[in-house]
């Protein structure tokens, strides 16, 4: 039977004054959110350090003649960097870089055997022109590839590389006996100035149009003693570039480039500062290097035994008596020592004397943990400067066949966007001068003549520049690739012959001449193989292969 129900008993509560009976449970306080980027660590490092949004532009306007300064100063006092632009110069342009024509001249019905001819033309001509200094050059000291080379030094060292393109008259031509009149004027970068007058379109030493284009640049120049100032105007009427200015933007807003060592600039001068602390030491080490343990007592043993001559006893004093029988004894030791001698190289120690120890310590600097370190300071300044790990240290000691292509295949894009974005333009830019020079003072022929030309300027001086081909760990290995390329038809002569250097169309004519030779001689075709060529020709069906499925 269920319980009768009973009335429940109201609380009874103290409630102070003011105050509430129940009250309402405290919120929790909301969550505020984090963000996903910039998410900060325990110790702030993101926090401590401050940074502003950049502007490329200002940014190289104020450091640049800071940043050259010190990047000249690096390469001028440090060997290595200056290998390191050797080899950069070396991977960029080898000796040169060939010019390989290559005219688009389909719009005026030229054959291709016209054409063929004409380029060989223009290739014999350039190269000519191109290693004559007193042709090429406005000093006549420097041929074409000399300036290619000061403008990649320049490149490293400030950013960019410049020049003028002049004309030298007839008369100054003939005191000079010289045929052509274009001329290359190479200068520094740091006489193009840095100043800045946006009313005027002065942005940082190149003067520009309301479009943003460059329309002159103002260099600053010592003649006869005293600086001069003189704008160059960029482009002639005809389009035809006058001065040439290259460098590797940052950002659409840069009208300059800068240095290409200046992100590793801290990092070179810590290591520089490494290795001199490092050296330093270890001569130190060296010279004191010997030493000579004594178990005499030290100077203020001697003056501990000095104070004992105030020593009495008794109304005696025989401090004076043991300093006397302990100066004795050291008199004695030294005496003994007198008569021997040890000798390091022109140096010599004396007065070895009895009990004494002589010792040789070997230099505890470099410690183990520097070659490491100084070999990872050097990997970051050989990844900005854009050469390998291995040409930067010649350090070969833990190289592979691997490691070395892999290194060879992550470097070599880079030297050929330098190739094409800094090297070429400057070839390119004097090669069309000296082109439309040419043709209008009738040196090299032109199909139309000079209005056909300057229609078709553009598509004429079309050309493509060839530099030496990527280093190989193994030369035979990479023969193979591409015969087997050529073998399995996802290649070409042409793409082959380029990508060790050399033009298709100049091989194929050297070879023609050399199997013209040969045969005239009676000596038969050079190029068969030794195998082939004593084998019965007939036997071999790879001298008369028949095509399958055409």
């Amino acid at each position: 039977m269920a319980e009768p129900m009973t009335a429940m008993a109201k609380p009874r509560v103290r409630v102070k004054a003011g105050s509430m009976a129940f009250p309402v449970a405290a919120v929790a306080p909301a969550a505020r959110p984090t963000m996903r980027y910039l998410r900060d660590t325990g110790s702030a490092v993101l926090t401590s350090r401050w940074a502003s949004l950049p502007d490329s532009r200002r940014d190289i306007q104020w450091a640049w003649d800071r940043a050259a300064a010190l990047a000249a100063d690096f390469i001028h006092n440090s060997g290595r960097l200056k290998g390191a632009v050797d080899q950069v110069k070396a991977d960029t342009v080898g000796t040169e870089l060939k010019l390989n024509a290559q005219p688009d001249v389909d719009a005026l019905n030229w054959s291709a055997a016209e054409r063929s001819e004409w380029k060989r033309l223009v290739e014999r001509e350039w190269r000519q022109w191109s290693w004559n200094p007193s042709e090429c050059d406005h000093r006549g000291k420097f041929t074409i590839p000399q300036i290619v080379d000061m403008s990649l030094g320049h490149h490293v060292a400030f950013g960019e590389a410049c020049g003028a393109l002049g004309y030298m008259p007839a008369a100054t031509r003939r005191r000079y006996n010289i045929r052509t009149g274009i001329k290359v004027s190479a200068t520094s970068p740091i006489h193009l100035v840095r100043d800045t007058n946006e009313f005027e379109g002065l942005l940082q030493g190149v003067i520009h149009d309301e479009n943003d284009r460059p329309q002159a640049y103002r260099l600053k120049i010592e003649r006869g003693g005293l600086m001069e100032t003189r704008d160059y105007s960029a482009r002639d009427a005809f389009g035809s570039a006058l001065f040439y200015h290259v460098f590797d933007p940052k950002d659409p807003h840069d009208v300059r480039g800068i240095s290409e060592l200046a992100p590793v600039m801290k990092t070179w001068a810590m290591s520089e500062k490494l290795d001199d602390a490092t050296l330093q030491t270890a001569v130190l080490q060296t010279v004191f290097a010997a030493t000579i343990t004594s178990p005499e007592p030290s100077e203020a043993a001697f003056q501990a035994i000095e104070s004992l001559s105030e020593f009495e006893i008794g109304g005696e004093r025989i401090g004076e008596a043991l300093a006397a029988d302990f100066y004795g004894a050291v008199m004695a030791r030294l005496d003994a020592a007198r008569g021997s001698r040890v000798s390091i190289g022109d140096s010599q120690v004396n007065h070895l004397g009895p009990g004494e120890k002589f010792d040789f310590h070997t230099a505890a600097t470099p410690g183990e943990r520097y070659l490491p370190f100084s070999m990872h300071l050097q990997r970051i300044m050989a990844r900005c400067i854009g050469v390998t790990f291995s040409s930067f240290t010649l350090d070969h000691s833990n190289a592979t066949y691997s490691s070395v292509r892999m290194e060879n295949a992550s470097i070599w894009p880079v030297v050929m966007r330098r190739r094409e974005r800094i090297a070429a333009p400057i070839c390119q830019a004097i090669y069309e001068a000296w082109l439309t020079e040419s043709v209008i003072e009738g040196r090299i022929p032109f199909k139309g003549g000079v209005a056909a030309f300057m229609s078709n300027r553009e598509k004429a001086c079309w050309a493509e520049w060839v530099g030496p081909p990527a280093p190989t760990a193994d030369d035979l290995k990479s023969a193979k690739a591409a015969t087997e390329r050529l073998g399995n038809r996802t290649s070409s002569l042409a793409i082959e012959s380029t990508a060790v250097g050399y033009d298709p169309q100049d091989i194929a004519q050297m070879r023609s001449e050399d199997i013209k030779l040969y045969q005239g001689l009676d000596m038969g075709d050079p190029y068969i193989p030794a195998k082939l060529a004593v084998a019965d020709p007939s036997a071999d069906p790879a001298l008369d292969p028949v095509p399958a499925n055409g």
